[in-house]
């Protein structure tokens, strides 16, 4: 292939967005690939929580949805959740009761609904305006009821006026005579006053609020009001269980309203139990039907055909365009692309690298085509961006977190350097007791393979198969050439098989009780 050809095709690469915010809808629908069955969940009007770490495409999901709502005649209202109000101000102040910031929440929230409705009413052509727009009045109404609270004082004064004058004339003559003058004046006034001390609080009544989402839906004339709160984990975690609860309240339970939550799961609480013996709150599975995980969606079941072929559609569907306008003749399909973008085994060892992320993906392989310049991706190409994308992004996202940092440490001590494996067992109580695996998991330095594995031996305990950052361990190996790796737990990531007969789990689990401890290989 000619050298500028190959270049064109690096840099197409190399321009693709990583944001999904920043793209239009209309670039974000042809750009979308659905992984599994995906999709069709995604696409269910029941109320979902979706589930997944950074990159996964919670944005990219919600936005193309909200495209295809609105592509059927209905109402999709976006909401990002970091944008909401004082987000990082006023709810995160400690000085603050949580009344006051999660009501303060409410309001924001209620109030970035109602001006995404009232836009759409007055830019398109949406639902009933003669309905619509005092539903939407009802709406704010709702959403912003003051009450003022604090000290009432009654003053009252009373204030009298008196004033009195006296006259008495006489005559000494023949015919004496008398005269008296007697003047009285006077005046009371008497004034009453009532003053209120006190500070405005916003007062936010699940009654009117449900009355007015529910006027809402009947003004759009049976289109359907899609709900999609993205970030939703950005929230402080004390405050979360109360905007869910909000909507269990006054959105769940209204015909024609779909509520889609997009959250990192372990960043998220939306119940907390009462006082009463209620909970405060989203129950999953009770008041919403379910919750989809983008990381187990993008597993694929171990299977690389059907991974290598996600990522290859995602590339080609964000280049396609580009392409069309930097070289006759582009590639059709993205099997075409990918064999001349890259060499043979480079695509491969792309999809090992991005750990079922799609924006890790595209970011290794943008950083993949910049050393390649104008030759085709290659198998050092890729373990080389792997490994500048983990010190670049994900360590140094990490790097002001020392306990994360050593536990990270430690596991590369124990797992790379004394089992020269890339991949490890823990057992699920252990690590349900443990933040480290956890937070490195959130931090996408640590990716889930299988979850639930059994031990014959022991059938009550079950196991979570974990891997290190394929960034990371490439990193690792290029510092010290010993590392030779084995293939001790290569029954991981091979489909469903299960551990040979002399596996024995409990050797190969990590004990994270030892974590404390310096590493004994060296």
């Amino acid at each position: 292939m000619p050298a500028g050809r190959q270049r064109h095709l690096n840099q197409a690469v190399m321009r693709i967005p990583r944001r999904a915010e920043g793209t239009e809808r209309h670039v974000l629908a042809s750009t979308y690939v659905a992984a599994g069955s995906f999709s069709a969940m995604l696409n269910s009007t029941d109320h979902q929580i979706l589930y997944g770490r950074r990159g996964t495409g919670k944005t990219h999901a919600l936005l193309y949805l909200a495209n295809l709502a609105e592509s059927a005649g209905d109402v999709p209202v976006y909401l990002d959740l970091r944008t909401i109000g004082s987000a990082g101000g006023l709810y995160a102040d400690p000085t603050e009761s949580l009344a006051t910031r999660g009501t303060q929440l409410l309001v924001d929230t209620l109030e970035a609904l109602h001006d995404e409705l009232l836009a759409l009413a007055i830019e398109g052509d949406v639902g009933d305006q003669s309905r619509l727009l005092p539903a939407l009045d009802l709406l704010a109404s709702a959403s912003t009821a003051v009450r003022v609270v604090g000290e009432v004082e009654r003053e009252t004064t009373l204030r009298a006026d008196e004033d009195t004058s006296a006259m008495v004339e006489g005559s000494a003559s023949a015919t004496p005579h008398v005269r008296m003058s007697l003047a009285w004046h006077g005046s009371r006034q008497a004034e009453s006053r009532l003053r209120r001390s006190g500070t405005e609080h916003h007062h936010v009544v699940f009654g009117p609020l449900s009355r007015a989402v529910r006027a809402l839906t009947r003004s759009l004339g049976g289109a359907r009001l899609w709900l999609l709160l993205d970030e939703w984990s950005s929230i402080p975690l004390d405050l979360q269980p109360m905007l869910a609860d909000l909507l269990r309240r006054s959105v769940l339970p209204i015909t024609g309203v779909t509520v889609k939550l997009a959250a990192i799961e372990r960043r998220s609480r939306l119940r907390r139990p009462a006082d009463d013996g209620d909970y405060v709150g989203i129950e999953v599975g009770s008041d919403a039907a379910s919750a989809v995980s983008l990381d187990d969606s993008l597993l694929f079941d171990h299977s690389e055909k059907r991974a290598r072929e996600f990522f290859g559609q995602l590339l080609h569907n964000h280049v396609a365009d580009r392409l069309a306008a930097m070289i006759p003749n582009p590639p059709a399909d993205a099997e075409s692309f990918v064999s001349q973008l890259c060499r043979r085994d480079a695509l491969p060892e792309l999809v090992r690298a991005a750990e079922g992320i799609p924006r890790d993906g595209i970011n290794i392989a943008a950083l993949a085509a910049q050393h390649a310049h104008d030759q085709p991706i290659g198998l050092a190409h890729v373990r080389r961006a792997a490994q500048d994308w983990f010190l670049r992004d994900k360590q140094s996202a990490i790097s002001a977190n020392e306990p994360l940092l050593r536990g990270l440490r430690f596991l590369v001590d124990e797992v790379v350097g004394r089992r020269r494996s890339r991949t490890f067992l823990i057992d699920q109580l252990s690590g349900a007791r443990h933040d480290l695996i956890a937070a490195l998991y959130d931090a996408r330095l640590l990716h889930l393979l299988r979850r639930g594995i059994v031990d014959k031996h022991y059938p009550g305990t079950l196991y979570d198969g974990f891997a290190i950052d394929y960034g990371c361990y490439v990193a690792v190996l290029h510092g010290d050439s010993r590392l030779r790796p084995r293939d001790r737990g290569g029954w991981l990531t091979k489909g469903k098989e299960v551990p040979p007969d002399d596996f024995d789990l409990t050797r190969a689990a990590i004990d994270l009780s030892r974590f404390e401890q310096p590493p004994s290989w060296r």
